[in-house]
């Protein structure tokens, strides 16, 4: 993969809005709460977030596809040059979004790999919402989001940038949940930022021995129906070996 813009695009007024440093202020909360001792961000943007870490002394390591940003290391997410178990925790926000679809099982798993313990990841969803924000004396403020039902999900057209979205059609937010299951996490909360609701955070936890999926190579093979069989009768998440096994006995 090439870079897709120039470096100065992430040195813009027009990049760097309100909404983009409220939605830096998560991607910094969600690492600082986790209180790890090592962290890998993959995609280094202006670097504000990786910079600001390094300040609090968290140990910070930057990867990205474009060496004139100067990252820590020049690398893809599809083959993240670390060793296993190198990070306690793996940061890609507004990533993932930018490869073909069909790199991202591919790109979660080297996440999965290189993680200890948790990655976080955010992705453009351009669901419709309705944002409700109100001051009630004596309870105080209350801000929800409402999701806004559409007939026929928009077509996404790629931009040059974003091969595809959460909301668009074929890539509802099931699907996108079911994949990063798929390759091994669970997803421990999924929200939307208030003010920048598309900014959609995922926080993830690596799902370890037993509790790992270990079918990601036969997983394509089964098909609608021995999927469809497995997930009515079994929790996927919790997926071992001996169940595979049982699997390949039942399509000999």
């Amino acid at each position: 993969m090439k870079p897709q813009v120039e470096p100065n695009h992430y040195f813009s007024m027009s990049y760097d809005s309100k909404e983009r440093f409220i939605s830096y202020w998560h991607q910094i909360n969600e690492i600082i709460k986790l209180n790890p001792k090592r962290v890998l961000e993959i995609g280094i943007g202006n670097g504000f977030v990786s910079k600001y870490l390094k300040e609090r002394g968290i140990n910070i390591i930057t990867l990205d596809i474009d060496c004139r940003l100067q990252p820590d290391v020049v690398g893809s997410v599809t083959n993240i040059p670390f060793t296993d178990k190198s990070f306690d925790v793996v940061a890609c926000y507004e990533v993932l979004e930018h490869l073909p679809y069909e790199n991202f099982h591919t790109s979660l798993c080297e996440i999965f790999r290189v993680s200890s313990s948790y990655a976080i990841i955010s992705l453009p969803d351009a669901s419709g919402v309705y944002r409700i924000d109100v001051h009630i004396p004596k309870i105080g403020e209350i801000k929800r989001l409402f999701y806004l039902p559409r007939r026929k999900m928009p077509v996404h057209n790629f931009n040059g940038e974003h091969y595809w979205e959460i909301g668009k059609f074929g890539y509802p937010l099931k699907k996108i949940v079911e994949d990063i299951q798929r390759a091994g996490f669970e997803v421990k909360k999924t929200y939307r930022v208030f003010e920048f609701p598309y900014h959609r955070f995922f926080i993830l936890r690596k799902l370890k021995g037993s509790e790992a999926t270990q079918s990601s190579d036969l997983w394509p093979e089964m098909g609608g129906y021995g999927r469809g069989f497995v997930e009515k009768h079994y929790d996927i998440r919790r997926l071992n070996k001996r169940l595979v096994e049982i699997y390949r006995n039942l399509i000999k």
